[in-house]
């Protein structure tokens, strides 16, 4: 997926290229970043052994190379700054999914979710002050027991590849944060999202990109019948406030889907639950009531993608290991780049052969780039 010509164009981008000889240079830093995104639970010297313990039995190179220190390759990562990996992951990032994927599409839109998650960095004072903590009412007030960096991801509904991220603090709203994903919406994309979603103003930006939107919405959001149609949804329009809303100006075309999830159907011990769904497919013969209402749960598959990325691939209860800021923002793109290979990798596996990226385990495919990285020729420092 990082090829070192691509490495070497985003480091040229962003003003990283060596002027001296460095006994790390900036490309094997790069992949060191990745390194720790995918050895998440070794420290930082066994990470730099495992990606070069393949070249070195290969090329027996290493009897006059030694292991960096770990003050070396802090300082490395201090050099390097976040701004490569961000612009790594931008570059080469792209969708996965085609419309023979199970899931993937619904008719002829291609399926994405959007929502947010928090991971834990480490206690310093630069992290408290830069990213904030989550209140909590131990601890004399203090907060909660980490700073925590909030990261809001687009995703694929079909591969659960995560296609595009911001990165921002603990104070930051996932409506804020949304809008900095909005780039990667097209024409022909459908997007799912969760009641916490809907403004007004993230809306009109939203469907302005062309893409069709699917959201939830709060039960208690003002949105009269204006006209009902034969599949029981109806046709409304949403305003940016009581004002516009008695004037009739401003107003954005939406429609309803209403539906009620018996109890059991989800979860055996939950209540009956009723849901509303705001949509920008104003037609109901292009997409009915009913079909909506089954395609919207597919917005649980990017929490799926979040599982796997903060579970299983960074070990669950792990902490962040940058000390500063900058270097917590590096190591989040470093986990969000080899989540994506590591997909890239599964959809690739199973379209080969004709099966649903679903099917394959993410921790066996996350064992094998393990097992795979660490004993086959891999780079020399």
């Amino acid at each position: 997926m990082f090829p070192p010509d691509l490495i070497d164009e985003v480091l040229a981008e962003c003003g990283r290229v060596e002027v001296r000889h460095r006994l790390l240079p900036a490309r094997v830093v790069v992949y060191y970043v990745l390194g720790l995104a995918l050895f998440s639970t070794s420290s930082y010297e066994e990470v730099m052994r495992m990606l070069v313990a393949g070249h070195s039995w290969a090329s027996g190179w290493s009897r006059e190379w030694s292991v960096p220190t770990k003050a070396a390759l802090f300082q490395a990562r201090k050099r390097l700054g976040c701004e490569p990996l961000r612009a790594l992951f931008d570059k080469a990032v792209v969708p996965l999914t085609d419309p023979q994927v199970a899931g993937g599409f619904y008719r002829s839109w291609r399926l994405m979710s959007v929502d947010g998650l928090c991971l834990d960095a480490a206690d310093t004072e630069a992290n408290v002050e830069r990213f904030g903590r989550p209140a909590s009412s131990r601890g004399g007030g203090r907060g909660g027991a980490f700073p925590q960096v909030r990261v809001l991801g687009l995703a694929e509904c079909g591969s659960h590849a995560i296609i595009d991220a911001a990165v921002g603090s603990y104070r930051q709203g996932e409506q804020t944060l949304a809008e900095q994903v909005l780039r990667s919406l097209l024409p022909g994309m459908l997007l799912l999202a969760d009641r916490g979603f809907f403004s007004y103003r993230l809306w009109d930006k939203a469907r302005g990109t062309g893409a069709d939107l699917l959201w939830r919405i709060k039960s208690n959001a003002v949105l009269p019948v204006e006209k009902r149609y034969n599949d029981g949804s109806f046709a409304s329009h949403v305003y940016p406030g009581t004002k516009a809303r008695r004037n009739r100006t401003d107003g954005i075309a939406v429609r309803v889907v209403e539906y009620t999830l018996q109890p059991g159907q989800i979860d055996p011990d939950a209540s009956e639950r009723t849901y509303r769904l705001m949509t920008t497919i104003t037609d109901p013969n292009a997409a009915p009531a009913s079909e909506l209402a089954r395609i919207y749960t597919q917005r649980w598959e990017i929490e799926t993608a979040f599982a796997e990325l903060k579970t299983h691939q960074r070990s669950p209860g792990l902490v962040l290991r940058s000390k500063m800021p900058d270097g917590v923002i590096q190591e989040v793109y470093g986990y969000l780049c080899v989540h994506y290979a590591i997909r890239w990798l599964m959809h690739s596996a199973a379209t080969d052969y004709g099966h649903d990226p679903d099917r394959l385990s993410f921790t066996g495919s996350l064992r094998a780039a393990r097992r795979t990285t660490a004993s086959h020729p891999g780079f020399s420092p």
